[in-house]
């Protein structure tokens, strides 16, 4: 586990727009509690409350991966009617401390899924 710090870091914040994720014409996540994770050089990541998702279209894939700085991360398929999307969401469901925030959270790749709009 590393720590965020000068040398590599990651903030956390309230993303003050509604965020809207759509698949195949159907809004899959619709929130406006969105957390917005900024890290070190990378583009900023929106990550969306599961409790605001459609999570019946969601499948839990076998694919993992690991963030020295966050955790361990699941993968999920979307599915809407015919358009499936494999591994087009993740989360960190047990982060490492500083990052408990993103604890009951998603993101969406954007090339997998239509949109993800904000208002």
């Amino acid at each position: 586990m590393r720590e965020p710090g000068p040398d590599h870091p990651i903030t956390i914040t309230q993303h003050p727009k509604r965020v809207r994720v759509s698949l195949n014409g159907v809004v899959v996540a619709d929130t406006q509690a969105a957390l917005r994770l900024a890290e070190a050089s990378y583009l900023p990541v929106l990550y969306i409350p599961r409790t605001d998702t459609r999570f019946n279209l969601f499948a839990r894939s076998a694919r993992t991966s690991h963030c020295p700085y966050k955790g361990a991360a699941t993968y999920y398929d979307l599915t809407v009617a015919d358009a499936v999307r494999p591994n087009a969401v993740w989360s960190y469901e047990d982060p490492f401390p500083a990052m408990a925030a993103l604890r009951d959270h998603l993101a969406f790749y954007p090339d997998k899924v239509d949109a993800i709009a904000e208002e």
